[in-house]
């Protein structure tokens, strides 16, 4: 018997009502409602929103100067090869010492634990002013260039500043060629500001610059006196304030320059690290470095609104690299110690002191490696570049990038305060022809020329460390902009 089979309403009724309340729901949902509202926010992640600029009322600069000029394409270029750099932001600096000649007495040693560096929300470094520094490198990285030929250059006359010591007046000391004096360093990615001595010195008005570091630092100081001494209509409102000579067994200069009340100073500390001495088993003293002791300069670090930090070379000398009973940590003094940790570690402590005494009104720059060019031997054993008289075009020493400045690189990472990393080592790679050599005393009229200790470190004036205060000046520029 065949069975039919009939469907029931019942079990139809609600598959209806469901799908008339999916259709009512869709009818009159919001979208339907308010059509121009949108279904998806687009958000692109290449180009977020930028960040809020932190205003800075306290600025002395009236007008902006354009930093990114277009790129000449007729310029005589060295070299073709592009040269990475690790960028590093900045911030604006403002006065905040209404007195910049007064010293203080503070002579005290600092050791730097990590302790020490519990920051409050309320204290000297703000999170939200280091995640908004200004990263300079994102417009143009300054330190992947070429050196070009400018006949415009120098920016001053030999013999026209009387601020270079006789060590670096290779003119003076007998040096015939000029031709290193007429290089301008280009980066490939812009052009940088002509420097303009007036509007450097509008913007470092009130404040005081200081350059700490070594004898490299001193060849930096003195090529900023000159570039700024050259453009003062009246240079006696320029001047020392102790009338102290600049010669290298002074450790310490401040001159003033009177129509814009600020300084440019320097002072001596090779390591940036406390140097000390013990004594030994036979009653001598010997020297000593305390890595985790910041030097007792330090206190007039402090003072200062624009800083220039350097060290380097004094790590490579005998009784550093040796590192026998040498280094110290606390009251220990290791036997034997390696010296490139010891750099770190030195490094490590700096940039600890930084962390915890700079605020957001300073600007500091650590400076980087700057190129030795010795031929067969080192500065005390023979190494020569005498007779050199153009930059290098091409080589393995171009690249060549010193472990220390990997070192630089990374504390600078670590640092929660914006150091800027004038990267100036790749630059000075191309330089052979820039040392004093047998010019760093002056040999005019010997019949034969010593070449058994030469300089080829330090840089001749004018010359090289000229470009490293155009890139100062850039980057004073570039914040205001």
């Amino acid at each position: 018997m065949a069975t039919t089979l009939t469907r029931t309403p019942h079990k139809t009724l609600p598959i209806i009502f469901l799908l008339l309340l999916v259709l009512v729901t869709l009818l009159f949902s919001k979208r339907t409602l308010y059509p121009h509202l949108p279904i998806y926010t687009s958000t692109d992640p290449y180009n977020p929103l930028p960040d809020p600029q932190i205003p800075h009322p306290n600025s002395i600069s009236t007008e902006k100067t354009p930093i990114l000029e277009p790129k000449s394409t007729d310029l005589e270029l060295l070299n073709n090869d592009s040269i990475l750099k690790n960028e590093t932001g900045f911030v604006e600096s403002e006065s905040v010492d209404q007195n910049p000649l007064v010293e203080s007495n503070s002579d005290e040693s600092e050791s730097v634990k990590d302790d020490d560096l519990i920051v409050e929300k309320s204290s000297v470094l703000d999170d939200e002013w280091v995640k908004k520094s200004v990263d300079w490198g994102r417009g143009c990285n300054m330190y992947s260039g070429k050196w070009v030929r400018d006949d415009g250059y120098p920016i001053y006359k030999p013999g026209s500043c009387p601020f270079v010591d006789d060590a670096f007046d290779c003119q003076a000391n007998g040096r015939a060629d000029e031709d290193y004096m007429k290089w301008r360093w280009q980066p490939d990615q812009c052009e940088l500001p002509r420097f303009n001595a007036t509007d450097f010195l509008v913007r470092l008005s009130g404040k005081r610059l200081l350059l700490v570091g070594d004898s490299m630092n001193r060849n930096q100081f003195e090529s900023l006196l000159c570039m700024l001494y050259e453009s003062l209509p009246n240079k006696s409102k320029m001047y020392e304030i102790n009338g102290n000579k600049i010669t290298k067994g002074r450790g310490y200069f401040v001159f003033k320059f009177e129509d814009y009340n600020c300084t440019v100073e320097f002072v001596r500390s090779h390591f940036l690290v406390r140097e000390g001495t013990r004594i030994n088993g036979q009653g001598n003293s010997n020297p000593t470095l305390s890595m985790d002791v910041i030097d007792k300069s330090a206190g007039r670090w402090k003072r200062a609104d624009i800083l220039v930090f350097n060290t380097g070379h004094w790590w490579v000398h005998g009784k550093t690299s040796r590192g026998k009973n040498y280094f110290k940590e606390g009251d220990y003094i290791y036997p034997k110690f390696d010296a490139v940790e010891a750099f770190r570690r030195a490094l490590k402590t700096w940039g600890k002191w930084i962390d915890k005494n700079m605020n957001q009104n300073k600007l500091v720059f650590y400076r980087g490696y700057s190129s030795a060019h010795f031929r067969g031997g080192e500065w005390d054993s023979g190494g020569t570049c005498h007779g050199e008289t153009e930059p290098i075009k091409t080589g393995r020493i171009i690249e060549t990038y010193p472990p220390k400045m990997k070192i630089i690189e990374e504390v600078i990472q670590e640092m929660r305060f914006p150091v800027v990393l004038l990267n100036v080592t790749r630059s000075t790679n191309f330089r052979k022809d820039g040392h004093p050599s047998v010019y760093g005393k002056n040999v005019t009229g010997l019949k034969k020329v010593s070449t058994k200790k030469e300089d080829c470190s330090h840089w001749c004036l004018p010359g090289v460390p000229d470009a490293w205060n155009e890139l100062i000046y850039a980057t004073l520029v570039a914040q205001t902009n």
